[in-house]
């Protein structure tokens, strides 16, 4: 923690203002019938202020603190009654409340924000049940009288229900509210904050989210308990009815109203819970009609509460100066790296990690099948492979992430074993991980999302944290969060994130995706200074060029195995590695002869993004009647957004998507997306009934579209679609595209995850289709595949038609490959590519 004077000053509000209103309290300025309800609102506010906090902090939402602020009042009416210290019963209730919260939290951080309610509910409910049937201690219904609590340290003897007591829990509320102040700057609530808002990405930064909402919970019950003795104290009496489910829900209704996880918040909600009452006889009407409108009307109106709204408020007032510069992605200083060469390659570099026959399955499914590897000290290791082949799995089990999958093999890194090791340990060894959609914590600003690895911060550690920024070109938005960056930015971030603490081993999952030309140039220099620094970096792609002008070594993927190993300019020349990305076929399955010269669908200058992510640039494309069209790319070129666009359920966010007339579109998606757990029969009938079709037409097309799956599943219409085989729920798939009897079908990925004897089980049936006269999408991977059952292809490559043509055409059939891999550059020039854009299809 780095104390300095502006946070000392906010720090010093909390007692100044508790000091200006006991000085208030005594000069008789606040009547003494006030006197017990101001002592009563610093009491709330101490409450709500533990429970926003482990909402706004830890994502925990609790009906439990009732129980906890029972357990605290209860201890004073025991000490009170056994001759206990005010000292003895202040630690013995935080004690309790610290062991009770860390079992609730640390028990619940397994299960969503639902069950973990409802384990604080039942809490409450077992709690207040002891209350009522321990009568020996706590006197039942009747009660317990809190007479007094003598302190052991001199601090004279405090009587329940005294003066003193209004006093005594102005002052703590002003005291706890100070300590708030510095734990809002801390550490801890940047790694309570990451945890709540992406575990998995926090695991990786050696956060444990279970420790985490342990932790939380532990100080907020501690908290809650100490509220609870001061009840005791200033009410004199306990009994079970303050306590109630409905005190539970009136507590989080406060929380909402000032503002959840804010600190002035937790004071305006403790003033209006105390006074609400008052305000309810005011206006005639009961308490929880008053307190439901109230919450209802902060809903919809002020949805962040009342106090951040007047802060938002206030900053647009007080704004003066414009609005600090966000650079582009692409500004950066210049990184003096070269390509790696033979000269800086590791060489005979002692050894960093090794694997060997690692596996790891999920079920009966094989997602990565005895692979094996060795790394060397600062080597740039690549890892390429079509989608499916695997290699996120190995990146997972190599940091850590299978989740429930069974992990088999033997891993050693820095010469200790790996496997055994948690997420969390690997970070410590010094492994760091990026991940492919930049995993952000979006709640934290630039800075925060560094500095929350450490769990202890101090004055150099933020001074490290500036460098790195500086050296990413992330310095000038340190203070901003993620989500007002682009997405070029937002890499960048978790590149330096996973940078912090200079990791022996970094990780890199698909870093070029997603990024311009110019920001991939940045990202490589980046990756060469790591390797310059004695960093070993391992990373997958679908960008080969930009991946290969990295890398020392190449290892090839396919089916959870490897099929290949070289240098980036020889591993392609393998026929295993160039089969894996462009397929190979035996050709028997051909479209049909006859074509249509109407244009179903054309697509005018399309371009799309996500989030500032370019999915697609520039698409022009024309659908004519009667076409087997295919769209092939590698991951990540852009297919499923244009499979989107074509079907009309996706806007583009340019150009122009125009039809020929009436035409009914449908589409199989990538993954299936069927409804496992309904029938073959009503899988069909969902798509159906929302195109509207119904009664007698609905039989009809029924009874087409059964004929047309295969007998094996005729035979099982009533069986749920979660237990079929891939091959079988992707020509579910395909047949509830069909029931609609669509102009044009778009099937995308329909071989993904398949054995080949399904896959081409699946392409006939497409072809039978065709040969039936329907215009088909096919959006597919592999490149051979699609040249062998197309009219016409196009090759999508980032985002961009780089290639289109016939099969047939001889020359074709290498410039789609150029295409496929590089965008054309390696075997067409600029305006070869673009002539073959533009040319019209015979």
């Amino acid at each position: 923690m780095v104390f300095n004077r502006s946070l000392l000053a906010r720090a010093a509000l909390g007692p100044a203002a508790g000091a200006v209103l006991m000085a208030f309290m005594a000069s008789g300025a606040i009547p003494a019938y006030q006197m017990y309800s101001v002592g009563l609102a610093a009491v709330y506010t101490i409450v709500i202020l533990s429970v926003g906090l482990l909402a706004g902090w830890s994502g925990i939402w609790s009906v439990g603190h009732p129980a906890f602020f029972a357990i605290g009042a209860y201890f004073a009416a025991y000490g009170s009654g056994h001759g206990w210290s005010l000292e003895t019963v202040v630690l013995g209730a935080v004690a309790a409340g610290a062991a009770l919260g860390a079992f609730l939290g640390y028990a619940g951080a397994r299960f969503s924000v639902l069950y973990i309610a409802l384990l604080t509910l039942a809490f409450t409910t077992v709690t207040l049940e002891l209350i009522n049937r321990w009568s020996s201690v706590t006197g039942g219904d009747q009660g317990v009288p809190v007479v007094q609590l003598r302190s052991a340290l001199g601090f004279g003897t405090l009587a329940g229900g005294g003066t003193e007591t209004q006093y005594l829990a102005v002052g703590a509320a002003a005291v706890v509210l100070a300590l708030a102040v510095p734990a809002a700057a801390s550490g801890l609530r940047m790694r309570l904050v990451a945890a709540k808002s992406h575990p998995l990405a926090a695991r990786t930064t050696g956060i444990a989210p279970e420790a985490q909402s342990a932790l939380s919970f532990a100080v907020s019950g501690a908290c809650t308990c100490f509220a609870g003795v001061l009840l005791g104290l200033l009410t004199g009496f306990v009994s079970p009815d303050p306590f109630s489910l409905t005190f539970g829900i009136s507590l989080i209704a406060a929380c909402v109203l000032g503002g959840v996880g804010t600190i002035v918040g937790a004071v305006v909600g403790g003033v209006y819970l105390t006074w609400n009452p008052s305000l309810s006889s005011a206006v005639g009407l009961p308490q929880p009609v008053v307190q439901g409108l109230v919450l209802i009307a902060v809903l919809l109106f002020l949805p962040g509460g009342v106090v951040p709204f007047l802060g938002r408020l206030a900053g647009r007032v007080l704004r003066r100066s414009p609005a600090p510069h966000l650079p582009s992605s692409s500004e950066e200083p210049p990184v003096s790296a070269s390509p790696p060469s033979a000269s800086d390659a590791p060489g005979d570099g002692p050894e960093l990690l090794r694997l060997e026959n690692v596996s790891v399955s999920y079920g009966g499914l094989k997602a990565l099948e005895d692979a094996s590897l060795t790394l060397r000290q600062n080597e740039i290791l690549a890892i390429i492979g079509p989608n499916g082949a695997g290699k996120t799995t190995l990146l997972n089990a190599l940091s850590g992430l299978t989740g429930n999958g069974r992990v088999s093999g033997t891993a050693d890194f820095a010469g200790q074993p790996l496997l055994g090791a948690r997420a969390t340990a690997r970070r410590r060894l010094g492994i760091g991980r990026t991940f492919q959609h930049a995993e952000v914590f979006s709640e934290l600003t630039v800075a925060e999302n560094v500095l929350c690895t450490r769990r202890r911060i101090t004055a150099g550690h933020r001074a490290d944290v500036a460098r790195l920024l500086r050296s990413v070109g992330l310095a000038e938005v340190a203070e901003r969060r993620p989500g007002e960056l682009p997405f070029g930015l937002q890499k960048r971030l978790d590149l330096a994130r996973a940078m912090a603490e200079k990791p022996k081993l970094l990780i890199l999952d698909e870093p070029f995706g997603g990024l311009d030309a110019g920001e991939r140039a940045l990202l490589a220099g980046h990756i060469r200074r790591l390797h310059a620094d004695g960093t070993a970096v391992v990373v997958i792609d679908h960008v080969l060029d930009d991946l290969f002008s990295v890398a020392h070594r190449v290892l090839a993927f396919d089916f959870g195995r490897t099929i290949g190993e070289g240098t980036p300019d020889t591993v392609l020349k393998d026929p295993k590695v160039r089969s894996s990305y462009l397929g190979t076929v035996e050709g028997r399955t051909r479209p049909p002869e006859r074509v249509g010269e109407r244009s179903m669908i054309r697509l005018h200058g399309v371009g799309h993004t996500y989030g500032g992510v370019v999915a697609l640039r520039d698409v022009d494309l024309d659908v004519r009647q009667g076409v087997v069209l295919g769209i092939a790319g590698a991951n990540g070129a852009g297919k499923s957004t244009l499979a989107g666009i074509l079907h009309g359920s996706l806007e583009p966010a340019r150009g122009q998507r125009e039809l020929g007339g009436v035409v009914r579109t449908s589409l199989a998606p990538e993954g299936r997306a069927l409804f496992k757990t309904l029938s073959l029969r009503e899988n069909l009938e969902v798509a159906a009934y929302a195109a509207g079709i119904t009664g007698a037409p609905l039989r009809e097309r029924m009874e087409e579209t059964v004929q047309w799956l295969p007998a094996r599943l005729r035979d099982r219409m009533s069986a749920a679609a979660g237990g079929l085989s891939g091959g079988e729920q992707q020509m579910l798939a395909i047949a509830r595209a069909l029931i609609v009897a669509p102009d044009v079908l778009i099937v995308d990925e329909p071989a993904l995850g398949l054995a080949p004897a399904l896959v081409d089980e699946v392409y006939d049936r497409l072809a039978r289709l065709a040969h039936e006269g329907l215009t088909v999408v096919l959006l597919e991977q592999l490149l051979s595949r699609a040249l062998s059952v197309c009219h016409e292809v196009a090759v999508l490559h980032e985002g961009v038609v780089a290639a289109r043509g016939r099969p047939g055409d001889p020359e074709f059939a290498a410039l789609a490959e150029s295409a496929y891999f590089s965008g054309g550059r390696d075997q067409a020039t600029p305006a070869a590519v673009t002539n073959t854009r533009t040319s019209p299809v015979n």
